[in-house]
């Protein structure tokens, strides 16, 4: 396992790190023993970090985690959580919630301090009130000691750049946004690392659009997208390799990005993806797929209000 220092936190974390959304039983029904076992793999193998957020299972996540990490010593791992988004439309930004939400998510963990805490899916509230409300109150908790490093996490890129020309953040997380489909989060770095801003990936398969299994009734691929990424799997099963390990190998190869974060409630899904990460990338093979790619690069959709999205959707007149 790899590590890299998260901006300017003096955390190093490994570039692989374990996402307990799938604890929260938010893509399948979960085997309690088997979700409880992937965390315990997770750490055996060297991740060092894990995100979970109270909108995971609407607090199983959680509370999962809190059974998986007794008796694991608080050294041996970096938590981080989020606030602010409770249920698909309930948000809740306001200074209380923030000290209440902070509060609840330690004891439902069991630890005495967080070390991430981000402002989870801003996309859908106005910016001004993440800026003028939400931040400043979790500085103060801060301050307490109860959180060490503060930040946001969204989808649209263009929330990074509205919270950041207004006030400090120490960490952002973004999904989707730095894949063999989509690069735009590399575009960014440059402006992130000049607010010495940590980077944290997520999503490297964009909810299974780069993997052999089916979407699920949710994902928001176009028809176009869905076809040009089972042409991009194809060709990789061809070449006698799951698209999934290189989509896994191309998101962790850019040192930009502190770590990547991938989870799962099957322990064997955890020890197959060390494995990938363990391996070395076929450059060859990166540039085939992406130019099968290229007709779709950088296609995204919107989230949250309009206002918060400053791009739309590419089209086939704006693609690269």
């Amino acid at each position: 396992m790899k590590f890299r220092p998260l901006g300017r936190t003096g955390l190093n974390l490994s570039w692989l790190s374990f996402g307990a959304s799938s604890l929260g039983q938010e893509f399948r029904p979960i085997d309690l023993s088997e979700a409880l076992r992937s965390v315990h793999v997770a750490l055996d193998l060297g991740m060092n970090f894990i995100d979970t957020s109270p909108y995971y299972g609407r607090g199983l996540s959680e509370c999962l985690l809190g059974v998986a990490l007794r008796g694991i010593a608080r050294d041996r791992y970096y938590l981080g959580t989020k606030l602010g988004r409770y249920a698909p439309s309930h948000f809740d930004f306001s200074a209380r919630r923030v000290v209440e939400s902070v509060d609840v998510s330690l004891q439902r963990m069991g630890v005495g301090h967080l070390d991430v805490v981000l402002c989870h899916d801003i996309e859908f509230v106005e910016m001004s009130r993440i800026v003028e409300e939400t931040l400043p109150a979790l500085r103060k908790i801060q301050e307490q000691g109860k959180v060490r490093f503060v930040g946001v996490s969204g989808y649209p890129m263009s929330i990074f750049r509205s919270i950041l020309d207004r006030t400090e953040l120490d960490v952002i997380l973004s999904y989707n946004h730095y894949t063999l489909q989509n690069t735009m989060l590399a575009d960014l770095v440059p402006y992130l690392k000049a607010h010495g801003v940590g980077i944290m990936n997520a999503a490297p398969f964009s909810a299974r659009l780069l993997t052999d299994g089916p979407l699920p009734p949710w994902h928001k691929a176009t028809e176009e997208v869905r076809a040009t990424c089972r042409l991009a799997a194809e060709h990789c099963a061809a070449r006698g390799v799951d698209i999934a390990r290189l989509a896994l190998q191309y998101s962790i190869a850019n040192e930009d990005m502190t770590t990547c974060v991938v989870g799962s409630a099957n322990p064997e899904n955890v020890r197959k993806w060390v494995e990938w990460a363990g391996k070395p990338l076929d450059q060859g093979l990166v540039v085939e797929v992406l130019e099968i790619l290229r007709p779709i690069h950088n296609w995204f959709y919107i989230e949250g209000r309009p206002e918060n999205n400053d791009l739309r959707p590419a089209s086939a007149g704006d693609r690269d």
